[in-house]
């Protein structure tokens, strides 16, 4: 009988240990240089922006009659696992959940001369919650 308990205790033994297994995922980003696929906690809501709708901003090495804009298409991980998409455009805010959600930042600045790759966006958000 001790040695039916010895063989259990051993073949229990991976099971148990690998309940005690953490995951390797890594923090969330805040909300201040998020690139293009990279989910962030922006006081209170997880997003990702996953794609430029629009840059037309007028590059700081020329002169433009309109500033131009960016609109960049966001993904809200919600809550309860959904997943819902919104727009969001530089210098206007939306309501996102219980508040107001911006897009305060792109970088880098626009050039006439070079293109940006989409691998170089960075952007910045802030979100103000209701209450």
């Amino acid at each position: 009988m001790q040695k039916i308990m010895h063989l259990a205790a051993i073949a229990l033994c991976p099971l148990l240990l690998s309940t005690c297994a953490t995951t390797t995922e890594a923090p969330l980003a805040d909300g201040d240089n998020v690139r293009l696929g990279q989910k962030a906690y922006v006081d209170g809501p997880i997003v990702e922006p996953i794609a430029i709708i629009e840059d037309s901003r007028c590059p700081a090495d020329a002169q433009c009659v309109w500033a131009g804009r960016v609109r960049v298409k966001m993904i809200w991980h919600r809550g309860n696992g959904t997943k819902q998409p919104f727009e969001v455009e530089l210098g206007k805010a939306v309501h996102l959940a219980d508040g107001q959600f911006a897009l305060t930042a792109v970088r880098p600045g626009k050039r006439s001369d070079a293109a940006i790759a989409h691998r170089d966006y960075r952007f910045s958000f802030t979100f103000a919650g209701g209450l």
